[in-house]
């Protein structure tokens, strides 16, 4: 038998079964009271209920539904939850199981490799929203590399902060963090003077008092000016 681990499923996935469950049952129901009300055609009958399984894929698959003929032609309805498929949910139910053919894997490590594969999506996820790095045509090497290493260094820098959020006790939340930074701002002030040069100085904006305290717990101090280089 291939080695399994179990896991705790989110609230969000059983909400979203019950529902669907829920609706299943309250559709099939109306359409067999219609069934006996009036003579239907077998045929849209069957569309209907392929339809409403169709949306409902999640909880389709605990239900029996079939379409009989009354008088010979028209369409009547029977509907039940298959009983052991839905045992079997409510057993399994919160849980995730994973199935793999190594079979020399502690589930240990079964469950580190499944993490490991969530967090490559998790960060490919990362880089398309929070670092808006999505995926550019170039057409020379230089540049597609060049293109890789920002990536690769946006997202270091995003798990350097999230491990800075960490040890200060902020949890792994480098998202919310930087929403709450995002506001502090950078300008350029530029002095004319009597030769007609300018004096040009990129300043730091005061942050607020919150923002003062997340930079403190997690030992960030941010300058006051920044030393514009030449070109």
């Amino acid at each position: 038998m291939a080695p399994s681990v179990r896991h705790h499923r989110k609230e969000k996935d059983k909400a979203i079964v019950k529902r669907a469950a829920d609706k299943i049952a309250e559709r099939l129901e109306a359409m067999k009271a219609r069934c006996e009300k009036q003579n239907r055609d077998p045929l849209t009958v069957s569309r209907e209920i392929g339809r409403l399984l169709g949306q409902n894929t999640r909880a389709s698959h605990l239900f029996e539904v079939k379409v009989l003929k009354k008088d010979e032609r028209f369409a009547a309805i029977e509907w039940t939850r298959i009983k052991p498929v839905t045992d079997w949910h409510e057993l399994s139910d919160g849980y995730y199981l994973l199935r793999s053919n190594v079979s020399n894997w502690t589930e240990e490590q079964l469950w580190k490799a499944y993490i490991q594969l969530t967090e490559a999506e998790n960060a490919f996820r990362i880089h398309k929203t929070d670092l808006s790095l999505r995926p550019v045509w170039h057409q020379k090497e230089d540049r597609v590399r060049a293109h890789i290493l920002v990536c690769f260094l946006s997202y270091v820098l995003w798990k350097t902060l999230g491990q800075l959020c960490g040890r200060a006790g902020l949890g792994d939340e480098p998202r919310r963090v930087l929403a709450e930074l995002s506001d502090i701002r950078m300008v350029d002030v530029v002095l004319p003077t009597d030769t007609g040069h300018e004096i040009r100085s990129r300043c730091v904006a005061r942050p607020s008092e919150h923002q003062r305290i997340l930079l403190d717990k997690m030992g960030l101090k941010l300058p006051t000016r920044i030393r514009i280089g030449k070109m």
